[in-house]
Formats: C-alpha cells, sequence, structure tokens
C-alpha cells in the first residue's frame, strides 16, 4: 500500500487516455466557521473575556490561528506568528505543521492564558488521543504509522457526511490506495486552495500543488484538517467493502459503488437535485463523488 506522497520529482501522474469526464469528490465539509465558538460565563458585557473557546471538529489550522486571536484579543495572525516559539510536541513526519494535531475540544481560557500556551494543549491533548493503544494497533494493523492515520482521519472528517459514513469513506480511501489508484478527493483540492466548496472544475484538477490528490499518487503530505474522535476511529477501524466511488446525492443519501457507471448516474442525481434546490448554483464540471475512478 501506498501511503506517503512520492517526492515532487517522483510523483506519477494520473493516466487519463481521452476520457472526457473525470469523476471527482464533493466536500461535504461543514463550511468554514467565521468566528470562534466562545463561552462566557456570567452575565458581563460584551467586552468580558471569554471562559472557554470551542474548536470544532474539521477545522483547519488556519481557522483556530484565527478563533484564537479573537478569543485572547490579538492582533489577526499573532497566534500563526507564535507557531516558531511554540515548542510543540509534534510527530517528525509533521516538520513542525500541527495541522490535525489541534484536537477539536472545548479548552479553558485563563488569563494567563497565551497562543503558544493554548496550542500546546491542543497538541498535548491530540498526542493522548492519537497515540493511544487502540489507535497505534490499528495502525499498525493497515500497515501504517500514527500520523499517515490523522491523515487519512483528515480526509474522512473533511468527506463524510455522517458520521455513519465514516468507516465506508475510510474503505474508499483504502481500497483506493492499495490499487494504487490517485485519491481525487475534492477536499485535498479545497486544501490547496483554501476554500470550501462543492463544485470542482477540470482547471481545479490540474493545479500544481502536492495536495492535489487528482494528479499525485498516495496520501496527502499532511492532513488537511483537525480529525475528531470518530474520524480517528474511522482510520484505523474501516468498514468491509469493495466501494471505490461515493456521493451524497442528497441529505441523508450518500451512495457508495464500486461500479462506475452506477457512480455517474448517481452523480447526475447530484447534480439534478442541486439545479432543483438552487437554479442558480454552479453545476460541478467534474463529476462529484468524493473520489473517482
Amino acid at each position: 500500500m501506498q501511503m506517503n506522497t512520492p517526492p515532487r520529482s517522483t510523483i506519477r501522474l494520473t493516466r487519463r487516455g481521452q476520457a472526457a469526464l473525470i469523476a471527482a469528490g464533493a466536500v461535504v465539509a461543514a463550511t468554514a466557521v467565521a468566528v470562534p465558538l466562545l463561552s462566557v460565563e456570567g452575565g458581563g458585557g460584551a467586552a468580558e473575556r471569554p471562559s472557554s473557546l470551542v474548536i470544532p471538529e474539521g477545522w483547519r489550522s488556519g481557522q483556530v490561528y484565527q478563533a484564537v486571536d479573537k478569543a485572547l484579543a490579538l492582533p489577526a495572525g499573532s497566534t500563526k506568528k507564535s507557531l516558531a516559539k511554540a515548542e510543540l510536541m509534534l510527530p517528525a513526519d509533521a516538520e513542525g505543521n500541527p495541522e490535525g494535531y489541534l484536537f477539536p475540544a472545548t479548552y479553558p481560557l485563563r488569563e494567563t492564558s497565551t497562543p503558544e500556551s493554548l496550542l500546546s494543549f491542543m497538541v498535548e491533548t491530540a498526542n493522548k488521543k492519537f497515540n493511544g493503544g487502540q489507535v497505534t494497533a490499528g495502525a499498525q494493523r493497515n500497515a501504517m504509522n500514527v500520523y499517515q492515520a490523522v491523515t487519512i482521519a483528515s480526509i474522512i472528517q473533511a468527506e463524510a457526511a455522517t458520521e455513519q459514513d465514516m468507516g465506508k469513506v475510510s474503505r474508499v480511501v483504502f481500497n483506493r490506495l492499495e490499487r494504487g489508484m490517485p485519491l481525487q478527493m475534492d477536499s485535498t483540492i479545497n486544501y490547496a486552495l483554501n476554500r470550501s466548496t462543492l463544485d470542482t472544475t477540470v482547471d481545479d484538477t490540474k493545479i500544481d500543488s502536492p495536495y492535489n490528490s487528482y494528479r499525485r499518487m498516495g496520501l496527502p503530505p499532511t492532513p488537511i484538517t483537525n480529525p475528531g474522535e470518530a474520524a480517528m476511529r474511522a482510520a484505523v477501524n474501516p468498514a468491509s467493502g469493495d466501494w471505490l466511488y461515493f456521493v451524497t446525492v442528497k441529505p441523508g443519501d450518500t451512495r457508495f459503488t464500486a461500479n462506475y457507471q452506477e457512480h455517474l448516474r448517481n452523480v447526475a442525481e447530484f447534480n439534478q437535485n442541486r439545479r432543483k434546490a438552487s437554479p442558480s448554483a454552479g453545476v460541478s464540471t467534474v463529476p462529484p463523488s468524493r473520489t473517482a475512478g
């Protein structure tokens, strides 16, 4: 199983032939939350310092940095700049990038809280959750290390419409890796472009980025979200199945299949439902599946 993205000099491009259609991944990740979720004790005025900071599952590191800046009333960009001196206890594979390890949870805010202390608390929490016996054993059982498991969990977090779908999404990831297929996840392209959208164009799939899972084999070089416990469980315990494609045709109806033609029919239904719901909504020019062949 190829788990790591090869160096740029050795990356293999997807063989597309003359195919006009490229099945892609429609992201069902939550839209980026513009403001941090803060709670305030008591009935003080608007200027009262919040007592805690909630980091939701699936936020990217940039969203976390913005939330900490706002919670601590710091100038924009302060938390990101603090990374150099935070001395976070990250795995070597992370190369200093905390993406995936800013664990989603509720963190207390004290008078002494700083960006460094909050980020350290998040990473410490992630290490406790991710380095337990079940996660480590599950990663080893699936021939990967914990950092690779976190990377898969981050994709699951971004792609799964519901917690019940997470195990199936995990299996699609593993099936594609085991077959030497590109993941072709729209969530990785959205990460590269710092956006969240259901629409992916053919031009999007041609971007030059190590996170372009249409053109680059294996996993992206880092996680793409900060996953929660459910996604992490799914990453090391994929459901049983032969699925290679999936698309959420409508809320509550995500369809998984190993048959490409069946998948294209599901995609057509997805686009039809989007047009009915919002005639002005764009339709992906890359048939969405949240993964493709």
